[in-house]
């Protein structure tokens, strides 16, 4: 429970950055890597907050990421984390980075099967190996991601750390015929 900021000064701290991204021109605004969702929750009152303020609304993706324990490092499960920013208007929510795609897999399916948005799944390249670089294989992390999104689970993919244009070039063409995933019509 104990923070060294306040709620109120991150959602200051966000405006001003959600200002300057969309003064800058961006297409759309992608709160990311959230370890903690009280600091994602604050960004997206944020981001709220400037939309309300400009009389603008941009598409907004949310993203979290689950550790080996397959929770976020503030100790939420992926159920926890969707529930707590389901209320926000986004395009999608998902999970990037994290320790690769193979354990992701859990994860990824209990969020296709309680969330009413698109799933967003964008892995870095396995687990950093503390040198800069990253431990997984290419190949099979694709045949993964790949089988994620046959499996329904998704509707956008990409990489995070450690994923080079290759990897994505790769990515984009195994999901290349690969349906997106139906967003159920889920209880409230």
């Amino acid at each position: 429970g104990r923070r060294d900021v306040t709620f109120d000064q991150m959602v200051g701290y966000y405006k001003e950055q959600v200002d300057a991204l969309i003064d800058a021109g961006v297409d759309l605004l992608l709160p990311e890597t959230s370890f903690d969702t009280l600091v994602m929750k604050a960004c997206l009152f944020a981001i709220d907050s400037v939309f309300e303020e400009r009389g603008q609304r941009l598409p907004v993706m949310i993203s979290g990421t689950i550790f080996d324990n397959l929770r976020t490092l503030s100790a939420q499960p992926v159920d926890a984390f969707y529930y707590s920013v389901s209320h926000f208007d986004a395009l999608s929510v998902g999970l990037n980075c994290a320790v690769g795609v193979d354990k992701m897999r859990s994860s990824i399916e209990h969020l296709a099967s309680i969330s009413k948005m698109r799933i967003s799944c964008y892995p870095n390249a396995g687990t950093p190996d503390g040198f800069g670089g990253f431990l997984a294989d290419k190949a099979g992390s694709i045949k993964i991601l790949g089988e994620f999104a046959r499996n329904g689970w998704l509707n956008i993919v990409g990489g995070c750390c450690g994923t080079t244009p290759d990897w994505i070039a790769d990515i984009a063409a195994a999901m290349e015929d690969v349906p997106p995933r139906k967003v159920p019509d889920l209880p409230h």
